[in-house]
This record gives structure tokens, sequence and C-alpha cells, in this order.
């Protein structure tokens, strides 16, 4: 037997003790009054003719009742009390206790009752009766009634009262065990509505019997004040009802509107239950063949379809559909332990229900397939497809919370690994098979590394291993060589056993510089141990001269500033079907006197700590924004792509700064492309939405570079206002060899086709990647199929040669003219505006 069977017998037996309590009590008030209407002579023709009014006056105040359905069960409060108290005033007790009996049976028996409902009803009347008979008794009441008023009134105002508690005390005990509906609530159900009942009541009984003492003949007007009061009460409680049945509706559907499908499915459960008054309310999904069950307002079953339900009864169903019903998810079932009958209010309510619960429902799992694809990204974007480790943008990202906010761990070490001879592996037994060789050392190294280690592959033979929590830095030497041990014993490679070497490369994490310096001073290491023929070897301060180096150039960038040397090249953005160049992005290089030129990688992290970075970036900008001048003149109108640092967004004079060189160089402000990067901070919102709000209503574009690598790109993408994502090489790479990463970039494509944003892809290197790319849909790309970094005025003269004989093409078509429709030279826009998130990490020009 389950709880909610013991339960519901529990309460059977309780049901049926009270109504066996009151019949019994009945049954004695029934033979006391038969016995003193023997014994004391009150069998008289008066009294019978008494009797008989009386047995037809309660007998039409029971049928006359305003109905109130709970569940399965159907209240009535009608007008009972007033007749029998009525019938106390005028008549003896034991004779008015006999008629109500009589007349209550009669009414029930019309009405069609079930046994136990009439036996209620019945003992229950006739112990009222009985009651407030000894309370008049008691008080010396006279039969007929011809005391003074003011000494009777107290006493009938007590028989009615007592009439009036006792009957709450019975019957809402039986209404809480007959419906399963707690008692306390029960009875603040309408209370107010029925003390104002009450009062009503007892003004009838005591104008009926002050007209009956006076002139029996304006007992005419009696019929119409109980009709009309009747009537108003009915009114006024099915006016109630409507109203918090509506605002019971709106409660419900708002609560509705979250995006958990397990609590939609409990909320409307739950609510659905009170809402229509059901003994049980299940709700069936059908594609997910799923059934969620609720008796009382809890979850009595939740799992797969075919779980019978414990209620046997009518089922009221309505089906899970939208207002266009084209889509029908599941069914809405509303049970019963009787025969129910919805009114016409209930039906249209149960419609609007379930119509608000299939939207929500569909709300649910729409989120929940999107979570589940944001999942899938961000894990594509951190992990590397073919060994399944973390990638390099995981490590960078956890080495840097590891180094900025868990500095009481220990000591942080980097230990760069990278594979001897590798290439002879690819280029003897095949691309396939030196996979297999990555796969099994990632594994070595997976069950080599310490639970809190963090194990990446950074790109082709080179992986890195994130020694976290260290008691001090000479331990990372031993695990290194723990690590590069576990490659030590032959590769089992198809049956051939082969034997792979391998050099490693530890750091510990350096007082300054981050993640980026620790990872450029183990590779530093590891090139040390490689020309040593050494398995490891530690990072030494004393044989690296980069530190000295930075240092320098350091102290430089006032005067490269100031003279200029810091110049731009663009590499240009192509439209991969025609060939023909739609943009350029705007890269930045340092032309150092002494050093020649200088990578970005190497001075900007120096060019924001200098306070230099809005000199710079206005220099990197000024340069872009005459190039893209030029090639307008020249007669190719190309809007020009620029990083943005992260700490520019911080700033809020950046826009106008970018607004007043735009103005300077007469130039609209669509042909500029702010690109951001995937990894901004999400600090300082406000200031970074007011940034990237300004720019854009004043028609500058955004661009989100990197898309997919970051941890948060849909999140990112609902709160920057871009119109353009770029894909991140690393995708572009992986493409043709790794499912995964072509599956990010379909996805990123069906999103930026949904947002109506371009997307445009970078590293192209290879007519095979343009062809798949542009057959994926995607637009427009970038890289070195098309042209390396150029500087302004050479990627003008490879403008006016082109292509095939196309001037402003760089690639010949991928179809003939009128096969496709070409796409426009100018990259289009039209995202939605958002509020922007803040920036973190962006990637400089």
């Amino acid at each position: 037997m389950t709880r909610a069977q013991a339960r519901d017998n529990g309460t059977d037996r309780r049901l049926l003790l009270l109504v066996g309590l009151v019949v019994f009590t009945a049954t004695v008030a029934t033979l006391v009054s038969v016995r003193l209407i023997g014994a004391t002579g009150l069998l008289t023709e008066n009294n019978l003719t008494r009797a008989g009014t009386i047995t037809f006056l309660v007998a039409v105040a029971a049928t006359v009742n305003v109905r109130i359905r709970i569940r399965a069960t159907t209240h009535g409060v009608s007008w009972t009390d007033a007749a029998s108290v009525i019938g106390l005033a005028v008549a003896p007790v034991p004779w008015v206790v006999i008629a109500t009996g009589l007349g209550v049976a009669i009414a029930r028996l019309i009405g069609r009752l079930p046994p136990i409902k009439l036996a209620f009803g019945v003992a229950k009347e006739m112990t009222l009766v009985a009651a407030g008979g000894l309370v008049l008794v008691a008080a010396g009441w006279s039969w007929p009634w011809t005391g003074p008023i003011n000494h009777s009134l107290p006493a009938l105002v007590l028989a009615y009262l007592t009439v009036v508690v006792l009957d709450e005390v019975l019957t809402f005990p039986v209404l809480a065990f007959a419906t399963g509906t707690p008692i306390r609530k029960r009875f603040r159900e309408q209370v107010d509505l029925r003390l104002a009942s009450v009062f009503a009541r007892f003004s009838v009984v005591l104008s009926t019997l002050l007209i009956l003492r006076s002139n029996p003949t304006f007992l005419i007007v009696v019929p119409p004040l109980v009709l009309s009061l009747h009537l108003a009460y009915s009114s006024r409680l099915r006016s109630r009802a409507e109203r918090e049945a509506w605002q019971r509706l709106a409660r419900t559907t708002d609560a509705l509107n979250v995006v958990d499908l397990d609590q939609v499915l409990t909320t409307a459960v739950t609510q659905a239950a009170e809402l229509f008054s059901a003994d049980e309310v299940e709700i069936e999904l059908r594609e997910e063949e799923k059934v969620v069950r609720g008796v009382g307002g809890a979850i009595t079953y939740r799992g797969p379809t075919g779980e019978p339900s414990g209620i046997q009864g009518p089922v009221l169903t309505s089906r899970l559909e939208g207002h266009d019903q084209t889509v029908d998810i599941g069914e809405l079932r509303l049970r019963f332990a009787g025969p129910v009958e919805l009114s016409e209010r209930e039906q249209y309510t149960l419609r609007t229900f379930a119509s608000a619960l299939c939207t929500a429902v569909r709300n649910a799992q729409a989120y929940a397939e999107l979570a589940r694809i944001a999942a899938d990204h961000a894990y594509a974007a951190t992990h590397d497809a073919l060994t399944g480790l973390s990638n390099r943008r995981h490590l960078l990202d956890e080495g840097t919370a590891q180094l900025t906010t868990r500095h009481a761990d220990g000591v942080t070490a980097l230990v760069l690994i990278d594979l001897n001879h590798f290439k002879e592996v690819n280029d003897t037994l095949g691309h396939g098979a030196g996979d297999q060789v990555l796969v099994q050392v990632a594994d070595r190294l997976r069950d080599a590394a310490r639970p809190d280690d963090l194990v990446a592959r950074l790109g082709g033979d080179e992986f890195a291993v994130l020694l976290r929590g260290l008691p001090a830095p000479a331990v990372a030497a031993h695990r290194a060589e723990v690590l590069l041990a576990a490659l030590h014993d032959p590769l089992d490679l198809d049956g051939m056993r082969i034997s792979v070497e391998a050099s490693g490369g530890i750091a510990a994490a350096p007082a300054t510089g981050g993640m980026a310096e620790l990872l450029r001073r183990a590779d530093v290491a590891m090139y040390q141990a490689k020309r040593a023929g050494q398995r490891t070897a530690t990072y030494a301060p004393t044989r690296d001269t980069a530190d000295l180096n930075r240092l320098t150039l350091g102290g430089e960038l006032p005067r490269a500033v100031a003279d200029h040397e810091f110049t731009v090249n663009f590499q240009p953005i192509v439209d991969l079907g025609s060939g023909q160049v739609v943009g350029a992005e705007a890269l930045a290089r340092w032309h150092h006197p002494t050093h020649g030129l200088i990578d970005p990688l190497r001075f900007l992290e120096a060019v924001e700590r200098s306070g230099l970075l809005p000199a710079f970036a206005e220099a990197i900008l000024d340069q872009a924004l005459i190039a893209a001048g030029s090639w307008h003149d020249a007669g190719f109108d190309l809007p020009v792509s620029v990083n943005v640092s992260p700490r520019s967004l911080l700033d809020a004079r950046f826009p106008g700064a970018v607004l007043a060189r735009l103005r300077a160089h007469d130039l609209p402000p669509d042909r500029l492309v702010l690109e951001l990067t995937e990894t901004l901070t999400l600090s300082q919102l406000d200031v970074v939405d007011r940034v990237l709000s300004r720019l854009r209503d004043s028609g500058v574009r955004l661009a989100l570079d990197d898309f997919g690598t970051g941890y948060s790109s849909l999140s990112l993408l609902s709160r920057i206002p871009v119109h353009e994502l770029k894909i991140d090489r690393s995708f572009v790479t992986a493409m043709e060899t790794a499912p995964e990463a072509a599956a990010v970039i379909r996805s990123t494509l069906d999103l930026g086709r949904s947002l109506d944003l371009t997307v445009v892809a970078e590293g192209v290197e290879s007519e095979p990647q343009r062809r798949a790319l542009w057959e994926l849909g995607c637009a427009a790309g970038q890289g070195h199929l098309f042209a390396r970094p150029l500087a302004a005025g050479a990627l003008l003269a490879a403008l006016h040669r082109g292509a095939g004989g196309r001037p402003g093409a760089l690639a010949r078509p991928l179809h003939d003219a009128g096969a496709v429709i070409r796409l426009p030279g100018r990259r289009p826009g039209g995202a939605r505006n958002r509020p922007a998130p803040p920036a973190a990490d962006a990637r400089h020009p």
C-alpha cells in the first residue's frame, strides 16, 4: 500500500467516524423527541399542523441553496437553519426535531444525493435543531411564544448562534475529510460573506417571528425578502469566486514564466490543483514521454508515461497547444473522485491555462536547447577536439585566475612539453598515425598528472601542464620528470611499437607579467632543454634577455608615439564567393629604428601599463581612417576594422575621441568597424554599456572577434549590440579534420542568420577551406589565401591589379557570373540593439 493510499484510508475512516457520530446523535435526539411527544401530551392537532408547516418550510429552505464545488464534492449553503429556528420559536422542540429531519430528507431525496451525504445532511440538521432547542428550553422559552420581546430576544439570539456555530463545527471537518483539504483553509474561505449571510438570515428569522406575532397576514412579504437576500448572497458569492479565479489564473500564469522545465511542470501541477479544485492534476509531454502528477499541491509522480493514477474517476482533458493550434506538445488532465461538470468560466480558464502552459513549456525547452548549444560551444572553445584536453585559451584563463586570486594556495608553475621529431611520424606513417600518437600522449599525461593539475594541448605536438598548489618551486622539476617519464615506454600504434621522445620546460610563476609571461618563460626553458639535449630544463633569468629587452622597449614607448614609429598594415576581408574585397582589418606594428619590426604581442602590454594607450589608439585609428579615405578616393569604398583594447572601453571619453577622428577625416561612421574580443571584462558594466551604446547609436559598427572561443558567447551576444561575428581561426584550421570545429562554425553561421549578423571567418589559408566555408553559408573571410597584411598603399595597388582582370578582387570567383546573386561590396549590418556588457582582454590592433 502506498503512502497516498494509506493517507486516503485514514481520511475515509475519520470521515466515517465523524458522520457516524452525527448520525448517532441525531438518532438519540429522534428517540428522545418521540418519547417526549408521547409522554407529555404534545400529540395534538395544532402541533401536528405546526409540524407539517415546519416540514414544508425546512424542505423549501433546504432546496433553495448556493452550491460550491470543492474538488468532486458539492457543498450547498441553504436557509435550513433559519427555517429550523423559526420552527423552534413557534413549536415544541420534539416536533421541530422530527419536522426538520423530514423536511431535509424530502429535499435531499429530491436531489438524489448519495446515501452517506443524505444521512449526514439529515442527521446534522436534526442535531443542530436539538441543540438550539435545548438552549431555548434552558432559557425558559414558552410555547406559544407570548413573552416580552426584550426578554426573549437574547435566548433567540443564543439559540441561533448555537445552531450556526455547531453547523460550522460539524460541516467543515466533514468537508475537509471528504475533499482532502485542510480544515483551517476551508474555514477561512468566504468568512466575511458567511458572517453577512448569518446576520441576514437571523434578520429574516426575527422579522418572520415578529410578523407572526403581530399579524400573520404580512407573512406574504417574507418569501420575496428571502428570495432577494438569497439572490444577493448568491451573486456576491459568484462574483467573488470569479474574481478570485481570475486572480489565481493570473498568478499561476506569471509563476510559469521560468526557464527550468521541471519547475514549470511542478508549478503547473501544484497551482492547477487549486485553480480547478481537482483531486489530481497530470501533465503529459509526448516528445519527452514524460508525466508529472500531483495531488493536493504536492508532486506524487514524476517519470515515464504508463504509470496508472491512483484516483479512479472522471478525467477532464485539455491539449497543450498554442493559440494558432498548430503545435500540440502534450495534454493536461484534471482527475476527480466523482462526477464533475465545469462551468463555462472554468472551461475557458482551463483552455487559457493550457495555452499558457504550452507556451511556458516551449520556452523552457527552447532555453534548455540554447543552454545545451552554449555548453557545447563553451566546451569546444576550451578543449582540444582531438585529445579532449584543455586548449590554449582554457590554459590561459585558468592560469590567469590562479595567479590573480589564489596566491595562498602555494606556488604555481608551468611545464611545457614538446614532442621531438614528431614531424617524422606524420611524414612516415601519415597524419592518422600522428593523431593516434597525440591521443596516447594526452592520455598518459592526463594519467600522470595530479587531480589539481591542468593538462592542455597548445597545438600541434605541444602540450602544457599547469601545476597548482606546489609547496616550493623546486617541486616543479620533480613533477615534470614524472610527466616526461610517463612518455618513456613505447606507444602501441596498430600493432607497431614506436618510441616518442619529448622535451620539457619548467617555469615558476613570475612576480609580474601574468600567465603570458609564465608561458613565455616555460617556452624559453623548453628550447634550452632541446638545445642542451636534456629531457627537462628550468627557466633561469640569467639566460633570458627578453625581460631586459621588454624594459628597454617600455622606456622607449613615449618616443615611439611621438616619432610616429607605430604603423598599420591591413589584411583584406574578401567575399568568399566572388573574391571581391569587402573590407580590411588594421593590424598595428612597431618599426623600431634598432630592433626592426616588432610584433604587437611584445609591446601591447607595455602600452597599456604606460598610460599611453589613448595616444597609441588615436595614432592607430588615424592611420586606419586615412587609409580608408585613400581607398574611397581611388574608387574602393571599403570599411576598415580596428581592434579595441578593453581598457579603452572603460574610458567614457573613448566614443568622443573616435567620433572626432571620423569627423576630422570626413568619413561616415559606418565605414569604421570596432572589433571587440569575446573575453570582455564583466566589471564596470555601466561604463562599458554607455561607451558601446554611444558608438553604436552614432553609426559605428561593432564586431565580436574570436567568436566561439570564450565561455559565454551567447550571454555576451545578448548584451553587446554587435553587427558582426568573426569566427576564430582555430576553428577554420581544424574544420577539415575535426567535426566539432565544423559544428561550431555551422552553429555560428546559423546564429548569425537568425540574428541578422554578418559572419567573417578568420585564418582562411586554402581553397578547400574557402569553398567549405562558402558552401556552409559564410559570406566573407580573411587569411593568407587572399593576402598577408599589407601596407595601405600596397593593398590599394593590389586592388587596382585585381585578380583575373577584375579590379577590387583578390581571388577568382567560386561560381560563374550570374550563377548566384553576388553579395554587396559592403558588409551588411542590421543586428538588433542590445545592452552591452563590459569588455575584458580584447585584442589590440
